[in-house]
């Protein structure tokens, strides 16, 4: 077996020495030999904590019943503790299944680490600087539908509150207070009368008034951001939902009136919206040209927000620099005005095996571990100054998303997809064989290194209770995605290894990906071995980012796409992908009315848990919601990637959270 073990230094001193694997073991068995078991040179632990990572310790389950425990050699007033867990022991050693099953840093660990922190005053200069395979593809952060463009952008642009990094609670930001009726549907913002933006004009009750009537909900402007103000209402006499808008109304300069149709239970984690200024966009709105205007090729000048920092230099194929905002609303403590920092920087490089060369050249700061790079970096951490801070699974997902789009191309008629592959597709059956081929364990073995856990619901477990743990598991099984398709009749009559549908046609398609992932592309290539097993064809391609985009929220002319998406501790915030009536519902978008009966139930679940104001019961919505999509396998998941980051000891205010490593705002480097 394997496991991870986290140590973490409590004794003051440097720690060295050895660890050793040892473990309980049943008093009527010999105890284990240690030859097999070569002690793990601890190194110099000066530092909080480090990982230790051990593979292929094969024992029984007989072996071990209990945790791990630790042993050091070397000095005996050594402190330390340690927590390890083991998975379930396997006769074959399992990297993927050992590594995955452990978490570098308890929840208990992080939410310790955010109710002891205190910002401190830093002094002010300096940058940060990180790395990208991926530049902007707008400047219009309310068009954005891309982690590229949302995460240069999101330094720009504010709402008027903000979720803390620290414990997930929601805060003021442009807004410095409200209140609310007792029925919850009208709420007052008073707004912070000590904000301009970025060219020096004052923000007011205006610009939040237009970004909700003029721009979220303008029906000429394809937003994403609609559709968590989208609140639908069920009609009792024909049973349908009837879409209803809140209506937002500027009282005076500093204040602003929400009334909303229904409850809305996240309403103030959505108040986090971005506000657009609408002395530069309101001509844009008005004449039509909002959907062109602030493209890639605009002057980076020329975006207005009132945040933090504005764009200094874009250059997509080189570097993008961030400048510090002097006029920003924020001050610390001591009344600095914030950020700390004058520049952050992101060096464009072509793929992501680039990235960690820049940091331990030291032109980067900040890096974004991969799995097969933390045994190259543990052991460096104290040499090459920097420390690895792990944060458990992501919040977002990676998946295979198969084409179900009936529609036509509207400029030649011919349909998006050709009618065998859509057939394919529409067929549960068929989507729940291609699931049980994918080996996630191969893919958290051969492309994470262990650091990565298995993808069942849609929910990630860094959510907490909104993750549904019980959802239907498709863990690889070839002998049954195999008695799937042949109860289908989908055989292979001619040899050719290739099954035909019932109508002759080879299961074949191209399944697509993003150039500069890797990771990404090692995940495709592992699919595609678990469905040559099965009898089905993949196709790999590579494509520009770009091109995804486009293909999935606008040519609709695809097959597969291995893809991620974003996600966080909020579920109604996914509502643009699960809702079939919005744009990124992937796989079937902007349907009139649900193409099918699950796709229904989960439409009303997201409404239903969107309205309710009882946690308890929001919960079981969003639970009921994961077990209908993982029955039906609208997308086929992989997994979900250990969050590891590799920060310089350069900065100050900085703390490992569930949440976050730091608000750039108060980050500050301590070497200057």
């Amino acid at each position: 077996m394997s496991c991870r073990v986290r140590v973490s230094n409590t004794g003051g001193t440097t720690l060295t020495g050895l660890f050793l694997l040892h473990y309980p073991f049943r008093t009527d068995r010999p105890t284990p030999d240690y030859a097999g078991y070569p002690p793990i040179q601890l190194g110099d632990l000066a530092a909080h904590e480090s990982l230790i990572v051990f593979r292929s310790y094969t024992v029984t389950d007989e072996d071990l019943p209990g945790p791990l425990v630790q042993t050091f050699g070397a000095d005996s007033d050594q402190t330390a503790e340690v927590w390890a867990y083991a998975t379930t022991p396997l006769l074959a050693p399992s990297e993927a299944e050992t590594a995955s099953a452990l978490r570098s840093a308890t929840v208990a660990e992080l939410q310790a680490n955010a109710e002891a922190f205190e910002y401190t005053v830093g002094s002010p200069g300096g940058s940060v600087t990180y790395s990208t395979i991926g530049a902007p593809l707008t400047l219009n952060l309310a068009l954005a539908n891309d982690s590229s463009s949302t995460g240069i952008l999101g330094y720009l642009f504010e709402g008027l509150t903000e979720t803390s990094w620290l414990n997930n609670q929601v805060e003021p930001s442009l807004a410095q207070s409200w209140e609310h009726s007792d029925d919850g549907l009208t709420w007052t913002f008073h707004l912070r009368r000590d904000v301009t933006w970025h060219d020096g004009q004052p923000f007011t009750a205006r610009d939040v008034d237009f970004t909700f009537n003029r721009i979220i909900y303008n029906d000429d402007i394809p937003t994403s951001d609609r559709a968590s103000f989208t609140f639908r209402v069920l009609d009792e006499e024909t049973a349908s939902w009837r879409e209803e808008r809140m209506t937002v109304s500027t009282i005076d300069d500093y204040t602003v009136q929400f009334v909303l149709p229904v409850p809305f239970a996240p309403f103030l984690r959505s108040m986090g919206n971005a506000i657009y200024p609408k002395h530069i966009l309101q001509p844009h709105v008005d004449d039509g040209t909002f959907n062109s205007v602030w493209d890639i090729e605009t002057d980076p000048a020329e975006i207005i927000g009132t945040g933090p920092f504005t764009i200094e230099t874009l250059e997509p194929d080189d570097l993008i620099v961030l400048k510090r905002n002097p006029n920003y609303w924020l001050t610390d403590s001591a009344g600095n005005r914030l950020p700390y920092l004058d520049e952050v920087r992101n060096l464009v490089v072509d793929g992501l095996a680039d990235e960690l060369p820049e940091f331990r050249s030291g032109e980067t700061d900040v890096h974004g571990v991969l799995g097969e790079e933390f045994a190259t970096l543990d052991p460096l951490q104290r040499a090459e100054n920097f420390t690895l801070y792990s944060r458990g699974p992501t919040f977002g997902s990676t998946f295979l998303a198969l084409n179900m789009n009936p529609g036509r191309d509207a400029e030649t008629g011919e349909p998006f997809l050709a009618p065998e592959k859509l057939r394919w597709f529409e067929n549960t059956r068929f989507r729940q064989a291609v699931s049980y081929a994918v080996d996630k364990a191969a893919i958290i073995r051969d492309v994470q290194h262990g650091l990565g856990y298995p993808q069942w619901a849609f929910v990630s477990p860094a959510a907490g209770d909104f993750h549904n743990p019980d959802v239907q598991r498709y863990e690889y099984d070839i002998e049954r995605a195999n008695a799937i398709l042949d109860g289908l009749g989908w055989l292979d009559s001619d040899g050719d290894g290739i099954r035909e549908d019932y109508a002759g046609n080879n299961i074949r398609f191209t399944m697509a990906t993003n150039a500069g992932n890797d990771l990404r592309l090692r995940v495709l290539e592992i699919i595609q071995a678990g469905l040559t097993q099965i009898g089905i064809q993949g196709d790999i391609e590579v494509i520009e980012f770009s091109e995804i985009v486009d293909q999935l929220t606008s040519s609709y002319d695809w097959e597969a796409i291995l893809i991620g998406f974003g996600g966080g501790s909020e579920p109604h915030f996914s509502i643009a992908f699960w809702h079939t009536s919005e744009s990124l519902h992937l796989w079937n978008p902007n349907q009139s009315e649900p193409a099918t009966g699950w796709e229904a139930e989960i439409d009303a679940l997201f409404i239903r848990a969107s309205q309710e104001l009882d946690h308890e019961q929001r919960v079981r919505h969003y639970h009921e919601a994961q077990e209908i999509a993982a029955d039906n396998a609208p997308v086929v998941y992989t997994t979900h990637s250990e969050r590891l980051t590799a920060v310089r000891n350069v900065f100050g205010n900085l703390t490992p959270t569930l949440f976050g490593l730091w608000d750039i705002r108060y980050v500050y480097r301590t070497d200057l």
